[in-house]
């Protein structure tokens, strides 16, 4: 199943059109949160269907409470920088006001950065609370994977060594378009991800890459830290980011991320913001 949270509610993806449902929830991370899983969407009520095409799609998962990410997780980045392979997990957390909805703008900070950066990711939502899991306790816990654009001010990480701070300014985690259910994947250990920058390809991998696998990646952190029902895990991106090619993002580009069967993610990068500090 694959679901979408649209300005008429959540709703399943069928074929060329999106089925409304008549359920309470807001949004997919709503559903989510309150139940552990995608399965009360495979019932109920139709209110409505409108055409996918040009449907006007939230950010699926809502604001999620907690945001993981990785980093070197694929050992074609790790090959790509002459980096040998981490024996651990390089974890961070990124600010859950990063989040975007699918087809929207985000500004360069202006005067905080001149190397803006995407990265293609899988992400994993967990469904049922995981803490000092096994690894094969993992994907019975997944409640649905998504897309994820983990942009990254690169040289914001050089001078902080912060990965949160590079990668928590306001749009920088794109999410979505839709969530999809495990058996939505033909192979749930060789998923496909493909981002694209104004059409040309720029990386291309599968999860078969990574490092660290979904299942021990989080059945690592849940040895530390208890992963709860909508949390969402961004699980690394392999080589051929700006960074790998010496270029970054200007106004005007356009990326796409492409996971499996997920609807695509695009973003659209626009000219610098001059955000004033909020009134608080």
């Amino acid at each position: 199943m694959q679901v979408v949270s649209t300005l008429f509610g959540v709703g399943r993806v069928e074929n060329d059109e999106i089925a409304v449902l008549d359920t309470p929830f807001p949004h997919v991370g709503a559903v989510i949160e309150a139940t552990g899983s995608l399965d009360v969407l495979t019932r109920g009520a139709v209110r409505r269907r409108v055409s996918l095409q040009g449907a006007a799609l939230l950010a699926p998962l809502g604001t999620p409470r907690s945001v993981w990410g990785v980093g070197l997780n694929y050992r074609s980045k790790a090959a790509h920088t002459g980096r040998g392979l981490p024996s651990e997990p390089i974890l961070y957390l990124g600010a859950p006001s990063a989040v975007l909805a699918p087809d929207a703008e985000v500004a360069i900070p202006a005067g905080r950065t001149a190397e803006m950066d995407y990265e293609g990711e899988i992400a994993i939502v967990i469904g049922r609370r995981l803490y000092r899991a096994a690894a094969e306790q993992v994907w019975p816990s997944v409640a649905g994977i998504t897309a994820a654009n983990d942009m990254t001010a690169r040289d914001v990480m050089r001078a902080t060594a912060a990965p949160t701070l590079a990668k928590s300014f306001p749009g920088f985690n794109p999410l979505g378009a839709s969530v999809c259910t495990v058996d939505e994947f033909a192979d749930r250990d060789r998923i496909p991800i493909r981002t694209w920058l104004n059409g040309e390809l720029r990386q291309e991998d599968t999860s078969d890459g990574m490092i660290f696998s979904v299942p021990d990646l989080l059945a690592r952190i849940s040895w530390f830290a208890a992963l709860e029902p909508g949390d969402v895990v961004l699980t690394g991106t392999p080589a051929g980011t700006g960074q790998d090619r010496g270029s970054y993002l200007v106004p005007g580009d356009r990326i796409r991320v492409e996971v499996g069967p997920v609807l695509p993610l695009v973003t659209t990068v626009e000219a610098p913001s001059c955000d004033r500090p909020g009134a608080g």
